[in-house]
């Protein structure tokens, strides 16, 4: 496949996921904007109202980590992987970042790769409703040492 046949599929694969989030959070489809402007468009839309939620759905991870991984820019990935990490727990991201990494095509592998920078972000009590009021939350949820490691000794075995 050509490089502009490729980048046009990885585009239509990162609308396809914008477009599902922002189905979640109920915000239309913004058929009115040009294709080539409204991934990030609908991206940008869903970007404070995902932080504003103290929790989200079960039904938002896997739409959330996909668009995080097929985000073909790695500086926008965070506004997806952000309200993940707030809501699901650093643990859980960074492990469904491992598993596109490890079972995902190659593209899944580099947007995972993208993401997983970004999952690394430092949590702040002010920065999200998900703390609890007194601006703490169960350290358990953001413990990644175990997926760290995992990550590196995969990052190694592909290496080789």
């Amino acid at each position: 496949m050509a490089d502009e046949e490729h980048n046009e599929a990885a585009a239509r694969s990162f609308l396809s996921c914008a477009t599902e989030v922002a189905r979640l959070m109920d915000l239309g489809n913004a058929a009115d904007v040009p294709e080539a402007r409204r991934a990030r468009h609908l991206a940008h839309a869903v970007r404070k109202p995902l932080l504003q939620r103290a929790n989200l759905p079960e039904e938002f991870f896997a739409p959330l980590m996909a668009a995080a991984v097929y985000d073909p820019d790695p500086s926008f990935c965070l506004w997806f992987v952000e309200p993940a990490v707030y809501a699901f727990g650093r643990h859980r991201v960074m492990t469904a970042l491992l598993d596109y990494r490890q079972t995902g095509t190659d593209a899944e592998q580099a947007g995972a790769e993208r993401a997983w920078y970004c999952a690394h972000i430092p949590l702040r009590a002010d920065r999200s409703p998900a703390y609890a009021p007194g601006g703490r939350r169960d350290p358990a949820m953001d413990e990644s040492r175990e997926v760290r490691d995992e990550w590196r000794e995969t990052l190694r075995r592909s290496a080789t």
